[in-house]
């Protein structure tokens, strides 16, 4: 009796055992180029249309792919935005170089690097969108600016851990100082940027940051007092 009952629930134990799952049920890997081809698209669409230009069923049309293969990826267009953006900007931009320079090099390039391309002719008018749109700004802010800042901030902290950093610094104001002049130029187009401005831009920020720069300053306006006070 216990054995035909033991071998009646291992049947039911291997009827009510779930099949492997296939590829399909698993869902496909991303595709490279349908990234790609869907940030140029987007990029493209708002330089020329702005913002309210941009429809995933336009993206998709404009790439030759379907429409549900984009909401796959994208919830949204502000979603998709965003990533096209990011793709172009790069989510973690300040690289481990292993001194700070270096970390805050690799910053600089990136925004170099990107408002060279698509992204810098799109970026006013994207700004200006997102001047109108607070669903859009916020999307921009969460998913573009606070994955890059939060890579600087990293990259400030691996600084102070090598005492390559002072304590006593405004963290975000630095950050705004390190990055404003890309965006500022790229937007009002009055001076064009460099490599070489990028370094100067990097130099001028750390001057503010190392400890030793900052020691230098302090003793010279002490001596400066002594010697008024003579």
């Amino acid at each position: 009796m216990n054995s035909m009952r033991a071998s009646r629930d291992a049947h039911n134990l291997n009827v009510r055992r779930p099949a492997a799952l296939s590829a399909k049920e698993i869902g496909r890997p991303r595709d490279a180029q349908i990234d790609k081809d869907v940030v140029a698209a987007v990029l493209n669409a708002l330089q020329e249309r702005g913002y309210g230009g941009v429809t995933i069923n336009g993206i998709a049309k404009s790439i030759g792919r379907a429409r549900s293969s984009l909401y796959r990826r994208w919830s949204s267009k502000r979603h998709l935005v965003a990533y096209a953006v990011v793709s172009e900007l790069g989510e973690n931009p300040a690289e481990d170089t292993g001194t700070l320079r270096g970390d805050l090099y690799s910053v600089v390039t990136t925004l170099w690097r990107a408002f060279r391309g698509p992204l810098g002719q799109a970026l006013a008018g994207l700004v200006a969108d997102m001047a109108q749109d607070a669903a859009l700004a916020s999307s921009i802010r969460k998913e573009v600016l606070a994955p890059r800042r939060r890579s600087m901030r990293e990259a400030i902290e691996r600084a102070r851990s090598r005492g390559e950093a002072c304590n006593d610094i405004d963290v975000e104001l630095l950050l705004d100082m390190l990055t404003a002049p890309f965006y500022f130029r790229t937007l009002f187009g009055h001076a064009s940027m460099s490599l070489e401005n990028a370094a100067q831009i990097v130099n001028h920020v750390l001057r503010l940051i190392e400890p030793q720069y900052l020691a230098r300053q302090t003793r010279g306006r002490s001596a400066s007092r002594k010697n008024a006070g003579r």
